[in-house]
């Protein structure tokens, strides 16, 4: 009977109905992801059988599952079927009836004369990937898992997969396979060499990949004190939940600790369309306890990120100490069994769904914070199937595989030539945090958030979409690419795998039509066929702003890369002029925490002038202390940063002093009592004739 009823299960492909277990596609890829989408449509495109294989209910992973404020760097880099996806969005909401909650006009995101549109609703974003699938007339299962039992679900014949099996015991057959889960199953029930964690510094030569206490400069920590232990000042009663006991490794060393995972929350302000934050039936306040003590040591930041979508919708995302990260509970995520993953992932929702109700009802959340939650809801006519709660997890990051080509910090930087390019990332090199720790100091703190700009978009190898020939050559894998995890923090950005899914398929086609293997797809082909379906390979423009050089400003600089400082960690290029490579700012906080002494080596006593450089912006603190120490004294001033510098749009005049010969002046900028970022760059002096 069971055998009966799988010869039963039939869908439609070009036009005829098949056999789920006799068929023999071209393609079978496995994972409904964005990459999955696009990794399908060009096969089809191509000419070749393909099918769809989801293990959930929905299609589009991330993209239509919260993540609708894209993170997507560079956009002139962005090509191909995830530029057309893109274009559909923009085209989606150019109509008027697509505004329901809110007027077009009040959108500050949509910009009429635009090609396409990076902000979007979840539900939009599924529909017009199911109408790109069915257009091509893509067959999809869904509701169909990857049998993960040791030899159970990858049937294969010299280093070739010839079908995967899943759970139901349906067999699908394939000349070609592509992985496309976040977590890297196929590939790993296939054999092929993975790894999961970070790596040390040391094995690639990074400088970002490892353990990263000292980038401890973010938004995303802790920055008043808050004791760890259940009984404030007692280590002997325990540590309060979410706090990893340790031991903990050393700074740049690497680790099986995973960046933390969330749900990408649609949340609304619009009354007619908001429900209220549900209070899970498992809550339980205790693990809310480092969130009330954060509160009480006097940081009231509103711990989320609501970046707008349309129609009075959000994309939200963590932010702050305490916040919709469940930092630490998703190390055994990437390798867990199913059943272990789903609990996992039900922690993950009572927690998050936990942290909302806390935040908008409980009574040791300040009031403040309470009143400002009260407007927020979820949105009622999203994930409609799922009470209001996205369907899929953000797996930041899982399993990675491990080719011959491993991207790395240096491929991001633009530091060595990366071979056989089929696609571009930019976004900032961008790792959550991966720990919850007790400081020597006997305080809690994150560990793990690295954001750094990797200056403009990169290359991203073919190799890296490829296992090693010896193991698999007729696997391709475009969201767990052979990455490092600092690298892996870049590349792992929704547009990306939209590119890689593209390119994946591409070469596995003309690896069919030459009949080689993966590894041994002509470059010259690949690249020629991406490039007359509009992938970006090449790019010529700038790849970062430029500052004034040093030298070409008179008298004596000091740039804030040789200022002495206390805080002041977070580096910019975002508004010109700077000075130099960039300038930095306190994030917005730690008010009276950070400081910045420049001191200039004077060759000659005598009167000079000194000039503060700063980039002006409506966020700029208009009260930035700043302390001038002459030789007569000192003289305090308050600069208003949100006004453009008259000096050449990038100085102001602090005054004309005195200073001795030597290092014996300096000027002092902290944001005591800061009312928005301050921003350090350089100081000039000129002297006086």
């Amino acid at each position: 009977m069971e055998k009966a009823r799988i010869c039963l299960f039939v869908f439609l492909c070009h036009g005829a109905c098949i056999f789920a277990d006799k068929m023999t596609y071209d393609l079978v890829v496995y994972g409904g992801s964005s990459a999955g989408v696009s990794a399908a449509i060009q096969a089809k495109r191509m000419g070749k059988t393909v099918i769809l294989l989801e293990p959930g209910k929905h299609i589009g992973g991330l993209t239509s599952g919260g993540l609708g404020w894209t993170d997507s760097g560079n956009k002139s880099v962005i090509g191909g079927i995830s530029r057309e996806f893109y274009r559909r969005i923009k085209k989606h909401y150019d109509r008027a009836d697509a505004w329901k909650h809110e007027k077009r006009e009040t959108y500050r995101h949509y910009r009429a004369k635009d090609d396409s549109m990076w902000t979007f609703e979840p539900r939009i974003a599924e529909m017009i990937l199911r109408q790109m699938l069915a257009e091509h007339k893509v067959p999809i299962v869904f509701g169909e898992r990857l049998n993960r039992a040791k030899g159970k679900g990858v049937k294969s014949r010299e280093n070739r997969i010839t079908a995967i099996v899943m759970e139901s015991g349906k067999t699908f057959h394939g000349r070609m396979f592509i992985d496309a889960t976040y977590e890297g199953d196929l590939m790993a029930v296939a054999g092929v060499s993975y790894t999961v964690g970070r790596e040390s510094n040391a094995k690639y030569g990074e400088r970002l990949n490892g353990v990263a206490r000292k980038h401890n400069t973010h938004n995303h920590r802790f920055i008043k004190k808050v004791d760890p232990f259940v009984k404030p000042g007692d280590p002997k009663s325990g540590l309060l939940h979410g706090i990893d006991p340790g031991p903990y490794p050393k700074e740049g060393e690497g680790d099986h600790r995973v960046q933390a995972y969330c749900f990408r929350m649609c949340m609304t302000d619009v009354a007619a369309n908001r429900v209220p934050f549900p209070k899970p039936k498992d809550y339980d306040e205790k693990k809310y306890e480092l969130l009330f003590r954060n509160f009480e040591a006097g940081d009231l930041r509103i711990p989320m990120k609501p970046d707008r979508m349309p129609n009075g919708k959000t994309d939200t995302n963590n932010n702050c100490a305490v916040s919709t990260d469940y930092i630490g509970q998703n190390y055994r995520y990437p390798e867990a069994s199913y059943e272990e993953r789903a609990k996992i992932i039900q922690a993950h929702e009572s927690y998050q769904q936990g942290l909302m109700w806390t935040l908008c009802n409980h009574p040791r959340v300040p009031m403040s914070v309470r009143k400002k939650m009260s407007k927020w809801g979820l949105a009622k006519d999203e994930f409609i199937d799922n009470g209001n709660w996205p369907h899929q997890i953000y797996v930041r990051e899982a399993r990675r595989l491990v080719g011959d080509y491993v991207m790395t910090e240096n491929d991001c930087r633009r530091l060595r030539k990366t071979p056989m390019p089929v696609g571009y990332g930019s976004y900032n090199m961008d790792s959550h945090n991966c720990m919850r720790y007790v400081t020597p100091q006997g305080t809690v703190q994150n560990e793990g958030d690295v954001q750094e700009s990797p200056g403009g978009p990169y290359q991203i190898s073919y190799r890296s979409l490829i296992p090693k020939k010896k193991e698999c050559e007729n696997l391709l894998v475009p969201i767990c690419v052979s990455s490092s995890h600092i690298a892996y923090g870049s590349i792992r950005m929704e547009p990306v795998f939209l590119i890689l899914g593209q390119s994946a398929a591409t070469a596995a086609c003309i690896a069919l039509d030459d009949k080689v293997a993966v590894q041994s797809v002509s470059y010259d082909k690949l690249r020629e066929r991406l490039l007359k379906d509009k992938q970006v390979l090449t790019y010529d423009g700038p790849y970062r702003a430029k500052g004034i050089a040093l030298k070409s400003l008179k008298g004596i600089v000091v740039d804030d890369e040789q200022a002495e400082r206390k805080g002041f960690g977070s580096r910019s290029v975002s508004v010109t002029p700077f000075i130099g490579i960039g300038y930095r700012h306190d994030g917005g906080e730690g008010q009276g925490g950070q400081q910045a002494r420049f001191v200039p080596e004077i060759p000659k006593e005598g009167r000079y002038e000194v000039r503060l450089a700063y980039t002006a912006n409506p966020n700029r603190a208009s009260n930035v202390s700043v302390t001038v120490i002459h030789a007569e004294g000192q003289k305090s001033l308050t600069i208003n940063q949100k006004k453009q510098p008259t000096i050449a749009k990038s100085f102001v005049s602090l005054g004309v002093f005195t200073f001795k010969q030597g290092k014996a002046g300096s000027v002092v900028v902290s944001n005591d009592k800061a009312n928005g970022y301050v921003i350090i760059d350089a100081v000039q002096w000129i002297p006086m004739r």
